[in-house]
């Protein structure tokens, strides 16, 4: 009788992203309190004892899913929007792209990302916040170029105006691709280039009249209508 053929050995950091891979699907599967190691380890197709030793405890592997789906995340938009030349349209629009592009093949992943690891300990919490302002420092600078020219020649406040409006734009876009993402998975044969249009039709033609020294007034009387820290017109 010919003997059994022996499992191949794979280097530890091709079997320790076998072992997240599998970490993941799980998680995203049963949630974190329900999963199980005797689960993961089955779906990674190594030993318990060997997930334990390669990545220790449940804590740990759901620690270290979280922080390697939310770079795979942050560098797939960086990368889009960064690498698109100097069109800040063009460079936003490919950014959230590749996001919508990320939730839509990676399904497990945001799952952990954005509805498990927000309501797990205040440390798993501040990982995903830690993406979350990278994705938001890269969207201020993008909307910051977008409105930079009504505000060139003036002096300092203007500027830092500029600044502090691009934040809260760039908040408020974020927070709206997370919400979409969350329809477009929900929503069969939706596409990530057309839930990117989607909100680009939304923001960027209010960004454009920005740009152009638009406002919007509130009506006379109105409580915050034209008071301190109002947007310039």
């Amino acid at each position: 009788m010919d003997p059994q053929p022996s499992r191949k050995r794979l280097p530890r950091k091709v079997r320790e992203q076998q072992m997240l891979d599998a970490a993941v699907q799980v998680f995203s599967r049963l949630g974190f309190h329900a999963a199980s190691m005797d689960e993961v380890a089955e779906r990674a197709q190594v030993s318990k004892p060997l997930l334990y030793l390669y990545l220790g405890s449940k804590e740990e592997i759901f620690s270290a899913c979280i922080a390697r789906e939310a770079d795979r995340l942050v560098n797939a938009i960086g990368s889009a929007a960064l690498n698109r030349g100097d069109d800040p349209a063009d460079r936003l629009w490919h950014g959230l792209t590749a996001f919508f592009s990320y939730v839509a093949e990676h399904r497990d992943s945001w799952v952990v990302l954005y509805q498990q690891a927000r309501s797990q300990s205040d440390s798993l919490a501040a990982q995903v916040a830690r993406s979350r302002s990278e994705i938001i420092d890269t969207v201020t600078e993008l909307v910051r170029q977008s409105m930079e020219a009504p505000a060139r020649g003036g002096d300092g406040s203007d500027y830092a105006a500029l600044r502090r409006e691009s934040a809260a734009v760039a908040h408020a876009l974020v927070g709206a691709a997370d919400a979409l993402a969350e329809w477009a998975l929900a929503v069969p044969g939706e596409q990530p280039q057309a839930t990117a249009r989607r909100l680009m039709n939304m923001m960027w033609i209010g960004l454009e009249r920005r740009a152009k020294g638009e406002g919007y007034h509130a009506p006379e009387g109105a409580a915050g209508s034209d008071g301190p820290g109002a947007p310039r017109p």
